[in-house]
């Protein structure tokens, strides 16, 4: 009887000590960490793969986890990953007072487990709450246009001063991204028309603009046709004058000539040359006087005589 009794507690103790051996092995996967407390303080931190702990005496700390869903829960295992908050739109009042609603992710990782631990009663909670104050003292210093057109600024300064606040929680916020912004309806409404209106002026301006390059290119074009024309007038001009000039030399040339060879023929035969000439070119003048097709009465001049002498000179010379 005794031998039974005896062997039954021997089995119950060895039941015992495996569980609490088998209590005090935890594996950590890769990723993770736990925080283990000693009689309810702070021991050590445990890495990734089989740890063993002391049950009883030691146990892992539980700290607040948020799901994507944004459900909060309790859980002895500390995500090392770099994780994401995507939080509900908020209303936000700018610098112009206009209401504005925005949905903000952050993207944040756990560099210190104690200090996420330790420093902050519910993590979660705290970095959403930090960033919607945050988004709204940025979003209140900037008017709704610099709102619209500046996401990346609002995005560095979300991330600058969030990550020095949540410095001392041990926790590393890696950047800040605006999903949405929208602004009321009235004011969608309202930007809508200023940038038809604003579409419409640059296609009224590309428009005058094209009509002026067309009327500068067409003023361009007629005065570069006119200067051609009188460019051409000119050389045609000149070419006329030097033809003319170019005759004329030649008719010179050509009557110097002829009155040299008469002037050499008249004198061989001992006649006066310029009483001859005189007499011819009087000869011509007289002709042309009396071509015209009406009556006229010729008056000869006083000096005529003289003229009428030189003729009877060229009778005697063609008489020689």
């Amino acid at each position: 009887m005794n031998l039974t009794v005896l062997n039954i507690v021997l089995i119950v103790l060895g039941i015992l000590v495996v569980i609490y051996i088998l209590r005090g092995i935890k594996i950590v996967s890769q990723s993770e960490t736990m925080i283990v407390e000693r009689l309810g303080k702070y021991n050590r931190t445990l890495n990734a793969g089989i740890n063993i702990v002391l049950p009883i005496i030691e146990q892992a700390k539980e700290v607040i986890v948020r799901q994507q869903n944004g459900r909060l829960y309790r859980a002895n295992r500390i995500d090392m990953r770099e994780q994401v908050y995507d939080f509900d739109k908020q209303s936000v009042i700018t610098k112009d007072n206009v209401m504005t609603e925005i949905n903000a992710l952050l993207y944040f990782q756990i560099v210190d487990p104690m200090k996420s631990t330790y420093e902050i009663q519910n993590l979660p909670v705290a970095i959403e709450k930090l960033t919607q104050t945050t988004l709204r003292n940025v979003v209140g210093e900037m008017e709704l246009d610099e709102t619209l057109t500046s996401r990346d600024t609002i995005n560095s300064k979300l991330r600058n001063v969030l990550d020095d606040a949540t410095n001392k929680w041990g926790v590393k916020v890696n950047r800040v991204e605006l999903q949405d912004i929208t602004p009321p309806e009235s004011i969608r409404r309202t930007m809508e028309l200023q940038m038809q209106a604003e579409r419409n002026r640059r296609a009224e301006i590309l428009k005058a603009e094209g009509e002026k390059q067309a009327q500068i290119l067409n003023s361009e074009g007629e005065k570069q046709a006119e200067i051609n024309a009188a460019e051409a007038d000119k050389q045609a001009n000149i070419l006329k004058a030097e033809g003319e000039a170019r005759a004329k030399v030649l008719q010179a040339e050509a009557e110097a000539a002829a009155i040299r060879n008469i002037a050499e023929a008249v004198a061989d035969r001992g006649a006066d040359p310029v009483n001859y000439l005189l007499a011819v070119k009087y000869i011509e003048t007289l002709k042309e006087v009396a071509s015209g097709q009406e009556n006229k009465t010729v008056y000869l001049p006083y000096e005529a005589t003289n003229v009428l002498g030189s003729l009877g000179g060229i009778k005697d010379l063609f008489a020689k």
